[in-house]
């Protein structure tokens, strides 16, 4: 074979293999990986496929499977299956949100937006509060036997930070990140321990949808800075009556709440938008009676609560905000709180109080205060 020939057919057969083979780092060249572009889009491409199939569905077809879902699944751990349903896309979001009754109707907890709607005006909804003395942190569950003998459901969190005199409360829908970024709300007292101010932070989603392309998603996150506000915002006071003869007797509560106004629907999990209308609510302590042979005060807790103690209290509307509410017997309880063991409290709240607003107000009967007791 002539040299030129063999010369050429050695290059080509080089360059076929060149084309086939992915191409090696050059010797002093750079080394660094450049991410794939092309799988990114792939995956992107097939979640929407699979979310364009689901959401074809029939309409029909779709309510009356979550209708058979939602009345086989009456209390958790089985109502995690309406959840599951929800988080499937988003035509079956927005079917779950027009199905599911909030709180205040059906008188269960289904998505993270319920912990800030109204409880039922029937029956309270019984909750318990498990304290670490370790850490500091306090956990909000939802009881799922009268016993208290399960584990409950996680509804909230919170830690206590002390900054000198003042306490703060970090409160959190997540068990392990009680950090400052990750708060739904948040509760601080003054120098004495005896006014707590409640804040509640509002949504953060308050764009529909994401685009999905890096352009589009990095002009979105600088638009939500300028948007979005992250700051707390004031929903109520709790404040203790000062005690300053140090006379042994009962705390003295009064709380001042903003409680959200509903329309008696849902609210979709995603967008989480609160209601724009809200009205305050005055409650005050109910005062225990002396019981002379036991030598204590006492309050009928119906056997929610076993231990005495001085954080023991129940609260009732006031006179002059009760009629608005609906509320028409003194004798309703609207939040009930009181100690079952060293570590476990009960928490039982209705209408027009929420699960956020009922554990914040629980919250600042731990810790001592000097000025009431």
């Amino acid at each position: 074979m002539a040299p030129w020939r063999r010369f050429f057919s050695s290059s080509s057969y080089a360059a076929a293999v060149a084309a086939s083979e992915p191409a090696g780092p050059l010797a002093g060249g750079d080394a660094r990986v450049s991410p794939d572009a092309y799988a990114g889009q792939e995956a992107e491409g097939e979640e929407e496929a699979d979310e364009g199939r689901w959401s074809t569905l029939v309409p029909e077809l779709l309510t009356d499977i979550l209708r058979r879902v939602d009345a086989g699944a009456q209390w958790w751990p089985r109502r995690r299956d309406v959840v599951a349903c929800a988080c499937v896309c988003r035509r079956w979001r927005e079917a779950a949100v027009a199905l599911v009754r909030p709180p205040l109707e059906c008188g269960r907890i289904t998505f993270l937006s319920s912990l800030k709607q109204p409880g039922p005006q029937d029956a309270p909804i019984q909750c318990f509060i498990k304290r670490n003395r370790k850490n500091s942190t306090f956990y909000l569950y939802l009881c799922l036997t009268q016993s208290l003998t399960d584990q409950g459901k996680f509804l909230l969190a919170a830690r206590r930070i002390r900054s000198g005199l003042r306490m703060e409360y970090i409160i959190s829908v997540h068990s392990d990140d009680l950090s400052h970024r990750s708060h739904v709300g948040k509760l601080k007292s003054d120098l004495t321990r005896t006014k707590f101010t409640v804040y509640d932070r509002p949504s953060l989603y308050e764009v529909s949808k994401v685009p999905t392309s890096r352009a589009s998603h990095l002009f979105v996150r600088k638009k939500l800075k300028h948007l979005v506000s992250t700051d707390s915002v004031e929903v109520g006071q709790v404040s203790y009556q000062y005690n300053l003869l140090k006379s042994r007797g009962p705390r003295k509560i009064q709380c001042t709440i903003q409680c959200p106004v509903h329309d008696g629907t849902s609210v979709d999990p995603a967008e989480g938008k609160q209601p724009s209308t809200c009205s305050s609510l005055v409650l005050s302590n109910r005062i225990p009676r002396w019981h002379e042979h036991l030598q204590c005060w006492c309050l009928n807790f119906h056997g929610r609560v076993m231990v005495a103690s001085v954080k023991n209290f129940q609260l009732v509307a006031h006179p002059r905000s009760r009629w608005s509410w609906g509320v028409h017997d003194y004798d309703t309880v609207i939040l009930q709180f009181g100690k079952f063991n060293d570590d476990l409290f009960t928490m039982d709240y209705r209408q027009p109080l929420s699960a956020f607003q009922a554990f914040a107000i629980c919250l600042t009967s731990f810790g001592s205060k000097l000025a009431c007791e």
